[in-house]
C-alpha cells in the first residue's frame, strides 16, 4: 500500500472516530441534534397502572403535559437515586417551565414495590413525583411499550436481589409521543437546558 493511501485510510479512520465519538456524546448526555426528528417514534405507548396511594393511573391522564419518565426500583442502590434526583434538580433549574412536565417513576419490580413501598420512596426523592407500579403484566406491558428490559439479577434470597434494567429517562411530548432521553448520568444542568429547548 502505497503511503498515500496509507495516509488516506488514516484520515478516514480518524473521521469515523470523530463521528463516533459525536454519537456517543449526544446518546450519553440526553441529547438529540434535531429533537423534532424523534417525533413518531415507537418508543412509549398506552400503560394502566397503580400510583403510590393506590388509585389506578392511566397514561391519557398526562395528555397535555410532558413527561419525564424512568423505569427502576426502590431497592436501586445506584442508577434510580442518581436519575431521579437528576430529574428533580432539572425541574427546579427551569422554575415554571416545570409546571408543564409530570415526573414518573415506573417499577420494574412489583413483587416488593407496593403503593405503600412507593409512597415513602417518591415522596423523598420530590413530592411532583408520580410512583407507578401494578402487577407482573401490567409492569411488563409497559416495559415493552417503553422498549425497557429488565430482569431479576441473581437472589441471595427471595427478598433480597437486584433487577438489572433499562437505565434512561424519557422525555415524552404532551401528546405521549417520545421527544429525548437521558441516561441515568445525564448532569441535571444538562439536563435542564435540553428542557428549555424542547418544553413549550
Amino acid at each position: 500500500m502505497s503511503v498515500l493511501k496509507t495516509i488516506r485510510w488514516l484520515a478516514v479512520g480518524a473521521i469515523l472516530g470523530l463521528v463516533a465519538a459525536w454519537g456517543f456524546h449526544f446518546w450519553r448526555e440526553g441529547h438529540t441534534p434535531d429533537p423534532a426528528s424523534l417525533a413518531g417514534s415507537s418508543i412509549g405507548g398506552p400503560f394502566e397502572l397503580v400510583d403510590q396511594t393506590g388509585a389506578t393511573r392511566r397514561d391519557a391522564e398526562f395528555r397535555g403535559r410532558y413527561m419525564l419518565i424512568y423505569f427502576g426500583f426502590t431497592f436501586c442502590p445506584d442508577a434510580c437515586p442518581t436519575a431521579l434526583l437528576a430529574m428533580a434538580d432539572a425541574l427546579d433549574r427551569i422554575g415554571p417551565l416545570a409546571d408543564r412536565i409530570q415526573p414518573i417513576f415506573i417499577s420494574v419490580d412489583p413483587e416488593r414495590d407496593t403503593p405503600e413501598q412507593l409512597a415513602g420512596y417518591v415522596d423523598a426523592v420530590d413530592p411532583r413525583l408520580v410512583g407507578l407500579t401494578g402487577s407482573p403484566a401490567q409492569v411488563a406491558a409497559a416495559a415493552r411499550a417503553y422498549r425497557v428490559f429488565y430482569r431479576k439479577a441473581t437472589p441471595t434470597s427471595a427478598t433480597e436481589y437486584l433487577v438489572d434494567h433499562t437505565s434512561l429517562v424519557y422525555l415524552m411530548g404532551p401528546d405521549g409521543k417520545f421527544l429525548a432521553h437521558f441516561s441515568h448520568e445525564t448532569a441535571p444542568e444538562r439536563m435542564a437546558e435540553t428542557l428549555r429547548r424542547i418544553v413549550r
